[in-house]
């Protein structure tokens, strides 16, 4: 006959509690000491250098096709003046919004059409750009924007980066000074940038129509945008 189960069973258990490796506790994390969050940031203010003006049309008629093939017109006829004094990165030529709806009696009912159209310059060069609006006879100047070029933002950002680094490490010093320690070493850090904000200013459109009916340059003067990248992170003091 075979022993008892609990012969055999025994001695394994026992064996298992003799073993102190498995029987010690998981050690319990806790969080890093004299560990401290900071964001620094650097700006850089430069003048703006991309001209972004939109010229536009608006036409009503009777039936749609006939809507639709005047806005075309308009709009072929201001690419052709544009596209003769186009450059790239100067002055680029390209066609906006195009939109054409129903208009409503007052009994629902459609009695006509109603669309615009747009064509956008843009570019570095702002005395061709405003020329070339004020020789387009069949659209008016709606909006002009300023904004800084890919070339120029890269620059800045360059520049706008050094000076947030720079602040970080100052405000981390200070800080461990502040606090009674020696110094810091860098535990993590994120760059993020850059960032601008630059309001565009919008024309009437009686102040387009007068700059129309001169047919000479549009008066435009860009302003500055600010730059800023920010650094933030977490420094350990030492």
């Amino acid at each position: 006959m075979s022993p008892p189960l609990f012969r055999t069973v025994a001695p394994l258990v026992l064996a298992a509690l003799s073993l102190p490796a498995l029987a010690q506790e998981a050690p319990v994390w806790s969080p890093p000491q004299n560990v401290v969050q900071l964001t620094a940031s650097g700006s850089v203010e430069v003048q703006q250098d991309m001209l972004t003006m939109t010229l536009s049309t608006t036409r009503d008629g009777a039936s749609a096709a006939a809507v639709q093939s005047q806005l075309k017109a308009a709009v072929d006829a201001a690419l052709a003046a544009a596209r003769t004094q186009a450059q790239a990165g100067e002055l680029d030529v390209r066609t906006g919004n195009f939109s054409l709806s129903p208009r409503y009696s007052r009994e629902g009912k459609i009695n006509g059409w109603q669309g615009s159209a747009e064509v956008v310059l843009e570019g570095r060069d702002f005395a061709r750009i405003t020329q070339v609006a004020g020789r387009i006879d069949s659209l008016s100047v709606a909006n002009v924007g300023f904004s800084l070029s890919r070339e120029q933002t890269r620059k800045v950002e360059a520049e706008a980066q050094a000076h947030a680094i720079e602040n970080f490490r100052q405000r981390a010093a200070s800080l461990a000074q502040n606090f009674g320690f020696g110094g810091y070493s860098l535990r993590q850090v994120s760059v993020n940038g850059p960032q601008d904000f630059v309001p565009r200013p919008r024309m009437m459109a009686a102040e387009a129509m007068a700059f129309k009916a001169d047919a000479a340059p549009v008066p435009v003067e860009a302003g500055k945008a600010t730059v800023t990248v920010t650094v933030s992170g977490s420094v350990q003091l030492k």
